[in-house]
C-alpha cells in the first residue's frame, strides 16, 4: 500500500522537473514474474524506473540503506521500507545466499524484481562487470531477464551528491532475454558467467556506456585507497580528514586511468556440455575475478 502512496506523491514532482522519457515499455509484461536488470549510475535510479513501470517493482537494495543512523539514516530506512524494497547483504557466502532466496520468493509470487548486476553504483559513469547472482535467480525461477538502461542519471546525481541536478533523464527497456536453454545448469559457473555477460552486453548496447571488465566495488576500493595515500602525502584536506578538492580530483583521475581498459564488450555467450565448474557462491557478493571460471 505504501508503495503506491510514495509513487503517487513523487510522480508529479519527478515528471515536472526531470521529464523522464522511456523507450520499450511494451517489453514489460502486464502480468507474471520477470527480472529487471539495470545499470546502476545513481541513487535516483531507484526513483525513475518505478515511475515509468505501471506494475510494482521490488528492488534488492543494499542493507546499508536500512541500518544508517541519525536523521539521514532514518529517512533512507523509511523510504526503502515504505517502498517495499528488500535489504541484501553483499558480504558473500551465506548472507548472499539468503538475499538470493528472498529475490526468488518475490519471483515465485509472480512479481517484478529489480536488481543491479554491477552490485554497486558506477564510480565514473562507465558500465562494470556484472555479478552472477542475477543469472542464478533467473535459472532457479525460470523467468526472463529484461535489461533496463538508465540514461543521464549519473549526471543528475553522481555518487556523493546529496541534491540532484535538474536535467532530463531517460529509461531504455530492452527485449526479454530467454535463458531456458540453460535449464538445470544452475550450478555450472561457466553458464552463469555466460548469462551474466549476455545481460551486460545488452545493457552496454542500450545505454551506450563504455564497458570495463572489472568489478565496480574493486575499483571503488582502489580509488579510496589512492585518495587516502594522496591526502597523507600532500597534506591536502578540507578540514575533516577528507582530501581537498584539488587532491581529490587528482585521486579520481589517477584511479580512473588505472582502471580504464581498452573499450570492449562483455564476452559473447558460450555454451558447452553439462558439468564443469560449480558455482560455490550465490554471486551477489562474489568478488572473484578469474578468467577461466568467469
Amino acid at each position: 500500500m505504501l508503495y503506491w502512496v510514495v509513487k503517487a506523491f513523487l510522480t508529479p514532482i519527478l515528471r515536472l522537473f526531470w521529464r523522464p522519457w522511456v523507450e520499450g515499455l511494451e517489453n514489460i509484461p502486464e502480468r507474471g514474474p520477470a527480472i529487471l536488470a539495470g545499470n546502476h549510475l545513481s541513487f535516483s535510479d531507484h526513483l525513475f524506473l518505478p515511475l515509468v513501470v505501471p506494475r510494482r517493482v521490488t528492488f534488492l537494495a543494499k542493507s546499508d540503506y536500512f541500518t544508517g543512523s541519525g536523521f539521514k539514516g532514518w529517512l533512507k530506512r523509511l523510504f526503502f521500507t515504505s517502498a517495499g524494497q528488500l535489504p541484501i547483504d553483499r558480504s558473500g557466502g551465506a548472507a548472499s545466499d539468503m538475499a538470493l532466496r528472498s529475490g526468488v520468493k518475490v519471483l515465485q509470487r509472480g512479481k517484478l524484481l529489480g536488481i543491479y548486476p554491477e552490485g554497486t553504483r558506477s564510480p565514473d559513469g562507465r558500465l562494470y562487470r556484472g555479478k552472477i547472482g542475477v543469472a542464478r535467480m533467473a535459472l532457479e525461477s525460470k523467468v526472463p531477464v529484461i535489461p533496463v538502461a538508465m540514461i543521464g542519471t549519473f549526471e543528475v546525481q553522481p555518487q556523493g551528491k546529496l541534491l540532484p541536478r535538474i536535467r532530463r533523464v531517460g529509461i531504455r527497456i530492452g527485449r526479454p532475454l530467454d535463458f531456458s536453454r540453460y535449464e538445470g545448469m544452475v550450478d555450472d559457473r561457466f553458464v552463469l558467467r555466460s548469462m551474466t555477460d549476455e545481460i551486460m552486453y545488452e545493457l552496454m548496447a542500450l545505454s551506450g556506456q563504455e564497458y570495463v571488465d572489472r568489478y565496480a566495488q574493486r575499483v571503488k576500493s582502489e580509488i579510496a585507497a589512492t585518495g587516502e595515500a594522496a591526502s597523507g602525502a600532500d597534506g591536502s584536506s578540507d578540514g575533516d580528514g577528507e582530501p581537498g578538492r584539488e587532491g581529490a580530483g587528482r585521486t579520481v583521475e589517477r584511479s580512473s586511468a588505472k582502471a580504464r581498459t581498452k573499450p570492449s564488450a562483455p564476452r559473447a555467450p558460450r555454451t558447452r556440455r553439462r558439468g564443469g565448474h560449480k558455482a560455490g557462491r550465490s554471486g551477489l557478493g562474489d568478488q572473484t575475478d578469474t578468467r577461466q571460471a568467469g
